[in-house]
């Protein structure tokens, strides 16, 4: 066998370009291809990426290390509202305490290798099980379809569109008190505009973290936009 230093380097790797190594198992000489090793390192995590964890899709319930099933093979990722995941990913993290921090969040949810398979969801719960946990998803967007076997990527996600939410309430009825349900858990900035886009003020009552009362001198009709 020549020396290693006398073969001509190649800078185009392809998947199907191998190297030669050594099998752990059994000390046996073997190829290994580049999109096997590519496999590897992406399934088993080798390659860290913050804030992401790796699942294999399955029909066991209650999934085994590093999967995660509940819905059946083919279900349309758009109508995913439960999921039940492996507390360690396939990398063997402890994912748990991560995803508890996640609660209330997005993450994405997508096949490796087939982008256009993919999930948008809030977290909504979770619950632990022994060393399994239910997901409770509301989604936020979908395309494609649960692939059995296949390789997901659970990722923290969140659009730039998705800024803070903006409530509009529309009072149709001149009065100088507006009672308004926003339902966005916290006291927001309130900008108010009557029937001709002109900015009223007036006092606000935020009676809790969801309703807060408007009080005006004089009544009128118009919109409030609360952020």
């Amino acid at each position: 066998m020549a020396r290693i230093n006398s073969y001509p380097r190649d800078l185009d790797v392809t998947d199907f370009d191998a190297w030669i190594g050594t099998e752990s198992s059994n000390r046996q000489t073997k190829n290994f291809t580049a999109a096997a090793v590519a496999r590897y390192l992406n399934i088993k995590g080798k390659i860290s990426i913050s804030a992401q964890m790796v699942f294999k899709f399955t029909d066991l319930v209650p999934p085994l290390t590093g999967q995660f099933s509940g819905p059946a093979n083919g279900t349309n990722i758009s109508t995913i509202t439960t999921l039940e995941v492996s507390g360690l990913d396939a990398s063997g993290q402890n994912t748990v305490p991560f995803m508890g921090y996640l609660v209330g969040n997005n993450i994405l949810i997508s096949e490796q290798n087939a982008i256009s398979n993919f999930g948008h969801y809030t977290i909504d719960s979770y619950t632990l099980n022994g060393a399994v946990y239910t997901l409770n998803l509301t989604n936020l967007f979908g395309n494609g379809v649960l692939d059995l076997n296949k390789f997901y990527d659970f990722a923290v996600f969140t659009l730039s569109s998705q800024g803070a939410p903006t409530f509009i309430f529309d009072q149709v009825a001149a009065s100088t008190t507006w009672n308004i349900q926003h339902n966005l858990g916290k006291f927001p900035s309130i900008t108010v505009i009557d029937t001709a886009n002109t900015v009223v003020t007036g006092e606000y009552t935020y009676i809790d973290n969801n309703n807060v009362t408007l009080t005006f001198s004089a009544a009128f009709a118009g919109k409030a936009y609360l952020n």
